[in-house]
């Protein structure tokens, strides 16, 4: 039982029992949550366009099992530990969207390959298409691979046009593995805040990957999967019409970072801020000022401190004051919230925030309805 169970199972139907929570828990809004991933769905559905979801924003299978009622062809993964643990809850259509380069991770991953039904893992290195093909040959299955292109990140993938090609002609040529397609991730557009700025720099990389699609054809190795883009440019990579599927992920929570983006051209949020953080103001001595008991290790850092979702006036303002606080700081001359008082805050960065807990606390309104676990966390190996 964890934790969360232990704390909190007593509480499940109790109407008005997220009061009741132990602080700081991660919250889960249901039905913002399914209604983030109907709008996905049927964006999907207009724009002739699969989903294939990433599932290192959330780490459910709970929540991967709602997607893929809702559609989609399957998660996600961006690390072999994902895939296993999700693999291991039943879900059976897995991607892993880092190459997988190790002897120790490759054996693991051809017992995964072996025990769900639909596998696919990136390759970017003639090495490991060797090491993969040798592999997958003595277990008698063949594994599904998509060459991975280098949107210009340098993080992975393959440099080069020329490259793909001839990355992609060795392992058609290898008599273990199957040619699946390409992905193309340009994760660092994803957050360009300008609707306009990320629309302009995405259609420039998305003439790279024609090219490259051009190139592979001439070849006569034309991808059947082509996939990639993410849920800061969904609406433009679907409007453009190259990706077969979207590698979306942040669109079921929406976290502050997300939420500033204008992802369809709208000047208004698209999706609703399902993720959530409760706290409890556990000092109250300053006026103006409170001190809440969700600091550092509640919540991913590097995108700044969270904003208020509910919980205290419009206007007040965050700082960290260390591992275990925040400070909760009122307009001048407005009245902070009072000692013991729920105070509701976005995640800052959805992804890694999840990673710091075990459960998510599943509610309808202010009323728990279930305690999920957070099935991949720390699967980061």
């Amino acid at each position: 039982m964890s934790e969360a169970e232990r704390l909190h199972r007593h509480l499940i139907g109790q109407q008005g029992s997220r009061r009741s929570l132990n602080t700081p828990a991660l919250v889960l809004d249901l039905e913002m949550l399914d209604r983030n991933i109907a709008e996905m769905a049927a964006f999907a559905s207009a724009h002739n366009v699969k989903l294939r979801p990433h599932s290192k924003t959330h780490k459910s299978a709970d929540i991967a099992r709602r997607q893929i009622a809702a559609g989609a062809l399957g998660v996600c993964c961006a690390k072999l530990g994902e895939a296993e643990a999700l693999g291991e809850a039943g879900i059976q259509q897995l991607h892993i969207t880092s190459p997988v380069v190790t002897p120790q991770a490759i054996a693991r991953l051809i017992e995964l390959n072996g025990q769900v039904s639909d596998l696919m893992v990136v390759v970017d290195h003639p090495a490991n298409v060797e090491a993969l093909d040798a592999a997958a040959g003595k277990a008698g299955k063949k594994l599904t691979v998509i060459v991975d292109i280098d949107p210009g990140i340098h993080r992975t993938g393959v440099a080069t046009p020329d490259g793909v090609v001839e990355l992609v002609r060795k392992v058609v040529g290898s008599k273990a593995l199957k040619y699946a397609g390409v992905q193309f991730y340009c994760g660092r557009h994803q957050h360009i805040v300008s609707f306009a700025e990320r629309k302009a720099e995405i259609e420039e990389r998305t003439e790279y990957l024609k090219g490259i699609v051009a190139k592979l054809e001439a070849a006569g190795l034309k991808p059947g999967i082509i996939t990639g883009s993410g849920t800061g440019t969904h609406f433009i990579d679907a409007k453009l019409g190259v990706f077969t599927e979207l590698q979306v992920g942040s669109y079921v929570f929406m976290d502050h970072d997300y939420n500033v983006c204008d992802l369809r051209g709208l000047d208004r949020p698209t999706f609703e801020q399902a993720l959530q953080i409760d706290a409890r103001v556990v000092s109250a001595n300053h006026a103006g000022l409170v001190t809440v008991d969700a600091g550092l290790k509640a919540m991913a850092t590097e995108k700044g401190p969270p904003p208020i979702l509910k919980g205290a006036v419009e206007g007040s303002t965050t700082r960290f004051m260390g591992d275990e606080h925040l400070a909760v700081i009122a307009p001048e001359g407005q009245a902070s919230p009072g000692h013991g008082e729920q105070v509701i805050l976005v995640p800052p960065h959805c992804d890694p925030t999840v990673n710091m807990y075990e459960s998510y606390h599943v509610v309808k309104g202010d009323t728990l309805v279930d305690i999920w676990p957070v099935t991949a966390r720390g699967r980061s190996r």
